[in-house]
């Protein structure tokens, strides 16, 4: 007698649907992996819309005159929404100014290398491409300064003083200078980059104060620039 075949299952209409489970366990396998995409993209589109609510805030309130609730309500989304994003308003803040800053700071990587001319105006001609790219939004730059002087801000918030990209391109200034014999070997280059981003920050008084434009800032911080520059020359 031949060995009985397998049986042939069947749906409620008499169909053929043996081949049903491993489909099944395929989609069942799949679906978390859909479920968490689509999640990153409502959360990604959360964030984006968090941060474009804020900039415009932050640019037309200031950063102490606007609240999360604020931003949340001009992004469309709940307070809690914004927290599982950012811990922090110093955090928002952050965020945005790093994204506005990503192409400033990428051009200067690529132009300040084959800027010609002694450190003193290769720094003039950066701090001046800073003046004339911040003037647009100055209120949010402003923002930006004033969050450096937060003491309630969470170690993850980057406030100006924290700008480590700003620093290096100093920094790589200096270091240029120093190969080309108009910046002392032994002076403290930390020192310098303080002094000079103390000098930049403060410049901004004149656009909160007098509604100053770049090219105004730019000749204060120009003369300041020299001044600095008096104490890294070489000495004799």
């Amino acid at each position: 007698m031949a060995p009985p075949s397998d049986p042939i299952l069947t749906d409620s209409r008499g169909g053929d649907v043996s081949d049903a489970a491993p489909r099944l366990a395929a989609s069942a396998a799949e679906a978390p992996d859909a479920t968490l995409g689509v999640r990153r993209t409502k959360k990604q589109a959360t964030r984006n819309r968090v941060i474009d609510a804020a900039r415009e805030l932050f640019d037309t309130q200031g950063y102490q005159g606007t609240t999360i609730r604020e931003i949340a309500r001009h992004a469309g989304v709940s307070v809690g929404s914004v927290f599982t994003t950012f811990a922090s308003k110093g955090e928002v803040l952050s965020q945005v100014m790093a994204d506005r800053l990503d192409g400033l700071y990428a051009e200067l990587d690529r132009v300040m290398p084959h800027l010609r001319g002694a450190t003193i105006e290769r720094l003039r001609t950066m701090f001046a491409i800073h003046f004339a790219f911040e003037v647009k939004h100055t209120r949010l730059f402003l923002a930006h300064i004033a969050a450096a002087y937060d003491w309630t801000l969470p170690s993850t918030a980057t406030p100006m003083g924290k700008n480590q990209r700003l620093q290096g391109i100093i920094r790589e200034c200096l270091d240029k200078g120093v190969a080309e014999g108009d910046v002392e070997a032994d002076v403290d280059q930390q020192e310098v980059t303080d002094l000079l981003m103390a000098a930049y920050a403060w410049v901004y008084r004149l656009a909160a104060w007098n509604d100053a434009d770049a090219p105004a800032m730019t000749a204060v911080m120009d003369r300041q620039i020299a001044l600095i520059a008096a104490g890294f020359r070489p000495r004799g």
